[in-house]
C-alpha cells in the first residue's frame, strides 16, 4: 500500500526536529499506524540507521495534522513521541517545540489559507485539549522562515513564531499542583509536583548530589543519579494523577539550581530517561511557574524578573517565556517565542 511513499514534510520546530502528515495519509488504525512510523523513523534501534530519525528524542517526533474538529481552531495537532531504542510510540504529553512547526506545515498542506504579512494559525492540541495561537510570517500570502529570531540550541536567525497559551495548567493531571500542594517528600527528597503544560517533577539538583552546571554528557554517564531520579518518577506518577509510568514519556523530571548566565533558574531536564540538550516549551512554563510558589524548591533558587518574562537556562542557553500574570501574581496564561524552519518536503518510505 505504501510503495510509493508517503506524503511528509521534515521539519525543524523549536529545537526539535520532526516529521509532518497529513492524518488522512496515515492508516486510521492506531496499531497500523505506529507500526508505520516506528518503520519510517527506523525504530527500534540506537543508530535509526534504517530510517530517517536522528538517533536523538528530540529528532524522532511526528506531528500529525488535519482539519480541525472544533470551531474554535483553524487545525487539529497531534503529537506523537517516537522512541528511539524501544518499540513504542507515545501521545501522553505534548510538545511545544513541534508545535512551532505546525502553523507553517498547516499552510504549507493547505489547511488553511494564509494572510499578507502574518496569519494567526489557532491549532487545537489533540494531546491536552487546549488550544494555542501561533503566529506564522507570511509575507505575500507565504510562508516565509527567514528572519532575524535566534533562539538557543539553534544557529543563525529565523523567522519569529510567537506562541501563546491559556487555560493550560492542569494539562495532563487537572489540576496545576495535583496533590494539591507545594511541596510533596518522595525518598527522602522535596519536589513540586505541578503541571502547567507539561507535567513535571521538580526537585533541588543539590539533593540529589550535583551542582545543577553538569553538562548533558555528566549526567547521561552518571548511571546511579538516573536509577534515583527514575525511582521519584515513578512513585510520582500516580500522585500526578498519571497511573503506572513505567513505559510513560512523563512526568519530566527537572533539576533546578541558582542561575549564572542571567536567567530567572538554571535547569537540567530528563525527558524522562534521556537528557534533555535545552528543556521543552511546556516544561520551560512549568518551570517559570513554580519559581512563584513560595514554598516549593525552585522558588528560593529563582531569581525573580520584572514583568513576566522568563529566562530559564539549560546545558545549551536560556529558553525565553512569558506568564502572563494578573494583579495578584497569579499566573493567566504563557507564551514562548520559537521558530521553525521547513528542511524537505517529499515521501518517505517505510518498509512495506
Amino acid at each position: 500500500m505504501y510503495e510509493d511513499g508517503i506524503p511528509c514534510l521534515w521539519m525543524r520546530g523549536g529545537t526539535s526536529k520532526g516529521a509532518y502528515f497529513l492524518g488522512e495519509d496515515l492508516p486510521a488504525d492506531v496499531s497500523e499506524r505506529d507500526r508505520l512510523l516506528l518503520s519510517i523513523m527506523g525504530s527500534p534501534d540506537p543508530r535509526q540507521i534504517d530510517g530517517i530519525g536522528g538517533a536523538d528524542p528530540l529528532t524522532s517526533k511526528v506531528a500529525i495534522l488535519s482539519q480541525s474538529s472544533r470551531p474554535d481552531a483553524d487545525v487539529d495537532y497531534l503529537f506523537l513521541q517516537v522512541f528511539v531504542d524501544q518499540a513504542l510510540v507515545s501521545g501522553a504529553q505534548g510538545c511545544g517545540n513541534i508545535l512551532a512547526g505546525v502553523g507553517p506545515a498547516a499552510i504549507e498542506r493547505g489547511l488553511m489559507k494564509a494572510e499578507d504579512g502574518e496569519t494567526e494559525v489557532r491549532i487545537h492540541m489533540v494531546n491536552t485539549g487546549e488550544v494555542a495561537v501561533a503566529r506564522v510570517a507570511t509575507p505575500g500570502g507565504r510562508v516565509t522562515y527567514s528572519g532575524e529570531t535566534e533562539i538557543a540550541g539553534v544557529p543563525g536567525r529565523h523567522a519569529a513564531v510567537p506562541l501563546l497559551f491559556t487555560n493550560i495548567a492542569g494539562s495532563m493531571c487537572g489540576a496545576l499542583l495535583p496533590t494539591g500542594q507545594a511541596v510533596d517528600v518522595i525518598d527522602g527528597i522535596e519536589a513540586t509536583l505541578i503541571d502547567n503544560g507539561m507535567p513535571c517533577v521538580i526537585l533541588r539538583a543539590s539533593d540529589v548530589g550535583l551542582s545543577g552546571a553538569e553538562s548533558r554528557d555528566e549526567l547521561e554517564a552518571n548511571a546511579a543519579v538516573k536509577a534515583r531520579i527514575e525511582a521519584i518518577r515513578l512513585q510520582a506518577g500516580p500522585l500526578m494523577k498519571l497511573g503506572d509510568v513505567t513505559t510513560a514519556s512523563v512526568p519530566k523530571m527537572v533539576l533546578v539550581a541558582p542561575p549564572s548566565a542571567g536567567g530567572a533558574i538554571s535547569t537540567r531536564s530528563f525527558i524522562p530517561h534521556r537528557v534533555h540538550a535545552t528543556i521543552g516549551v511546556f516544561a520551560a512554563i512549568t518551570v517559570a511557574t513554580a519559581t512563584r510558589l513560595k514554598d516549593g524548591p525552585a522558588a528560593a533558587l529563582s531569581v525573580q524578573p520584572d514583568g513576566g518574562r522568563y529566562l530559564i537556562e539549560h546545558p545549551t542557553g536560556l529558553t525565553e517565556v512569558f506568564l502572563d500574570l494578573d494583579a495578584a501574581g497569579n499566573v493567566k496564561g504563557a507564551g514562548s517565542i520559537r521558530t521553525a524552519r521547513k528542511l524537505f518536503d517529499g515521501r518517505v518510505f517505510p518498509v512495506v
